[in-house]
């Protein structure tokens, strides 16, 4: 298997040069891919003009460009393109700033997950998630800019170049099971409905439990896409509220898309929609001054969500789920939605959860294939729980 060493040559030469004799040095194969959009008769492995011609328009669409910013994002189309005609990548190993970092993570997305992606770069230290993404991609921090060698950029690339090779080298082995794949949402305050689900289906299938922080869903739902699970309980669906309301751990506007792409066996419910997420107490958005709030830990701030927005994030996700073609099932648990909205508990507010309920009500269109499905239970009970299960038993493939 082959390292492959992505970068800008007409900007990074040296840099690139040293992290493949690193990679060779530590006995895996390098091969060095220049995705310049100004390099002139580059020393590059893959050149520019190979690179460039996987754009669908061709290497004109890439290297015509006189704008730099559309000569990258053409460029990054190309690597994608490229890469995926590859079969015999050991790992990725990027290296670069802002503009590099952001075309060849955008590559380093779309390969599988399990393919090792390594991405060192001078943005790693604040907020990758939009260069990571639902997909197992490493950030380096390059501490000092990648704009020359010198004794700290030689150490981190060098260790970079390590981590890529023993990567390579070093295959985890395909973990064989005869168990289909099946993709589950939990949070904190659904552990025990997801637990509950585990022990009723794991004899049967595959689970993979994600956490619903924003990233947890999409990454559920790439692998739907992936067609890597067969389908998906997705019990927590708080991502939603956050989107709508403005929490630190909102989905994307394509939350349930792979769920009509698909038209996987799908099962979803209400978890978590009591509640926005936002980090310590003091970040808290002042305009949210008077509302409820749970601190969860010295991270995490709860806002218990009003009628209103709970009424909002009925209708977004009924209005989706309508555009979903497969079997949905649709289970609300009519006596609360998380560990915290119960009798007694912090979050309880039977008028927001109603709202929540009558929206999705007035707004999924039943069909032979999709139902809703209103159950008397917590979310948290273990006969919700076994509902869970016997209805995805009920439209398994």
């Amino acid at each position: 298997m082959t390292v492959y060493v992505v970068g800008t040559m007409d900007t990074k030469a040296a840099e690139l040069g040293y992290a493949k004799a690193m990679v060779e040095a530590a006995g895996a194969r390098a091969l060095l891919v220049d995705v310049g959009t100004r390099s002139s008769e580059s020393p590059a492995d893959a050149k520019p003009e190979e690179v460039a011609g996987h754009h669908p328009d061709g290497a004109g669409a890439v290297l015509g460009k006189h704008d730099r910013g559309e000569a990258l994002a053409a460029m990054s189309i190309a690597l994608t393109r490229y890469l995926a005609t590859r079969s015999d990548i050991g790992c990725v190993l990027g290296l670069g700033g802002s503009g590099n970092t952001a075309l060849v993570t955008a590559a380093m997305r779309a390969l599988p997950v399990g393919t090792p992606k390594l991405m060192v770069s001078t943005v790693a230290s604040g907020n990758v998630a939009p260069y990571v993404g639902p997909n197992d991609l490493a950030m380096m921090y390059s501490v000092v800019d990648v704009a020359g060698l010198n004794a700290i950029s030689r150490q981190v690339i060098g260790n970079a170049a390590h981590a890529a090779a023993g990567m390579a080298l070093r295959r985890v082995p395909a973990s064989v099971s005869d168990r289909p794949g099946l993709g589950m949402t939990m949070f904190g305050v659904t552990t025990p409905c997801v637990t509950a689900l585990r022990d009723a289906l794991e004899g049967d299938y595959e689970c993979y439990v994600f956490h619903a922080t924003g990233v947890g869903g999409q990454s559920m739902e790439k692998l739907a896409d992936s067609g890597v699970v067969a389908g998906m309980i997705d019990a927590t669906t708080t991502e939603v509220a956050d989107y709508l309301v403005g929490g630190v751990f909102a989905c994307s506007d394509d939350r349930f898309g792979a769920v009509a792409r698909t038209k996987l066996p799908y099962v979803g419910s209400v978890g978590a929609l009591d509640m926005v997420n936002f980090g310590a107490k003091d970040t808290v958005p002042a305009k949210f001054g008077g509302r409820t709030l749970h601190v969860h830990n010295a991270q995490v701030t709860l806002m218990r969500t009003t009628p209103e927005e709970n009424h909002a994030a009925g209708q977004w996700i009924a209005e989706r789920l309508n555009c979903c073609d497969g079997e949905v099932r649709f289970l609300l648990p009519l006596g609360g939605v998380s560990a915290i909205d119960a009798p007694g508990q912090p979050f309880h507010d039977p008028e927001a959860d109603a709202a929540l309920f009558d929206a999705i009500r007035s707004t999924l269109k039943p069909t032979g294939k999709r139902q809703l499905i209103e159950l008397p239970h917590h979310v948290n009970d273990p006969a919700f729980a076994a509902a869970l299960a016997e209805s995805f038993r009920g439209i398994a493939r």
